[in-house]
């Protein structure tokens, strides 16, 4: 994900419609949301769903057409993610990473690994994550080590929140070679890796955000992907992941809007000194649903507004070979200046929701409250306080944005 060496592959000319999109994953995305609440219920890792969408090649969006992908833009691929986010929120999620993955491939000035990782994806390969480490984690040195050992590499090591990997066919992990930040790419079921579903929070709880050790595992020489996550300068890659946890709320906006349009619309019970007969008649209840509308509307265009400013960093380093500082700083400052307003919409819209109905919408039946617990979960990756508080410096002082920055235990010494 680094923002200093990109390859001089040019953006695609060849790209899909929207419309022929829309054709293609509605359908998917459809069967997608009717098991939502029974996998909520029974806590069901999507592993049929995931399937569906490797199927329809949805991972495949950012591959370039003439690799086998539909070559769709930044803002093509955000978009379908918000409408995925609606229908499961969990799954966006756990494709974070994929997404930054393709993205370096679409960069890489190794044009032999390019072509074979950007097909590989387009044959239906998914990439999921482990970069995160319990303790101290990046915050000094990944404590996850690859050594070099005859002709290959052998990885070590135990990653937190290790999120979409039980549905991945691959694991980019975030590892110490010597002292330096590298990237290698793991199979998932290869000997030696043991994943773990044991992410315990109160929401999100599909995206298989467990534990994974590495013990031994060997890999080739020809895995190690070149710098990992936290080396030091700007990248796209910050900003990027920060957008697809924004694209996952205001999909979430969306749902919890649609849920609650359905229950004002079937309800008949009222209360004697309401404004009207039948809920859905009820000029205060109206109002609340208006909100909740408004919320989701905005939380879209915010993330697609933002979209387009990486699209703007992304198509113009393929065209030039290198990252623009101002674009990357502008796409940094976008997507930071949208968790403000994003974060607080969507949770306000998700707590509204209940104001539409009597002590009935609270049923465990209904699982209404996972809207908000999925919310609040996302909103908890990337605290605000920090946020606000780095646009405040950047615009008055012009202090540095923070790129790939890292959590853990800082050191004493």
């Amino acid at each position: 994900m680094s923002g200093r060496v990109t390859s001089s592959l040019a953006s695609s000319a060849t790209t899909t419609s929207d419309a022929d999109l829309d054709a293609r994953f509605a359908p998917v995305f459809a069967r997608i949301a009717e098991g939502a609440l029974e996998r909520e219920v029974d806590r069901r890792l999507a592993f049929d769903e995931a399937g569906w969408l490797k199927e329809a090649g949805f991972g495949a969006l950012r591959v370039p057409v003439e690799f086998g992908g539909s070559g769709a833009t930044v803002r093509q691929l955000f978009r379908l993610l918000i409408d995925l986010a609606a229908a499961e929120s969990n799954l966006p999620q756990a494709l974070r990473v994929h997404w930054s993955f393709v993205e370096d491939q679409r960069l890489s000035t190794d044009t032999e690994a390019r072509e074979r990782w950007l097909r590989a994806v387009a044959d239906g390969r998914l990439v999921g994550n482990a970069i995160t480490e319990p303790g101290v984690g990046a915050v000094d040195r990944y404590r996850t080590t690859v050594r070099r050992d005859g002709d290959g590499l052998v990885v070590n090591g135990t990653k937190y929140y290790s999120t979409g990997s039980l549905y991945a066919d691959h694991i980019l992990v975030a590892a110490d070679l010597d002292g330096e930040r590298v990237s290698v790419l793991v199979d998932g079921d290869a000997d030696g890796v043991s994943q773990h579903d044991d992410w315990d929070g109160f929401g999100q709880r599909l995206t298989a955000s467990g534990t994974t050790e590495f013990t031994d595992v060997r890999v080739g020489e020809d895995r190690l992907l070149g710098a990992g996550y936290g080396q030091a300068g700007r990248t796209y890659g910050t900003s990027y992941l920060q957008l697809v946890q924004l694209a996952v709320l205001a999909g979430i906006a969306r749902r919890a809007t649609d849920d609650a349009i359905d229950w004002v619309r079937s309800r008949t019970r009222s209360y004697t000194h309401a404004a009207a007969d039948l809920p859905r008649e009820d000029p205060l209840v109206q109002q609340v649903v208006g909100r909740l509308s408004s919320a989701a509307f905005a939380a879209r265009a915010t993330v697609l507004a933002v979209a387009d400013t990486l699209d703007a960093a992304l198509d113009d380093a393929q065209t030039r070979g290198q990252f623009d500082d101002a674009l990357l700083d502008a796409a940094e400052l976008a997507s930071s200046q949208a968790q403000a307003t994003v974060i607080p919409q969507v949770l306000e819209a998700t707590t509204q929701l209940f104001e539409v109905g009597g002590a009935s919408i609270v049923s465990e039946r209904l699982r209404l409250d996972r809207h908000w617990r999925n919310a609040r979960t996302i909103a908890t990756h990337n605290p605000l306080i920090y946020k606000l508080q780095a646009v405040g410096a950047f615009e008055l002082n012009g202090d540095d944005l923070p790129y790939a920055w890292s959590a853990g235990k800082r050191p004493t010494s």
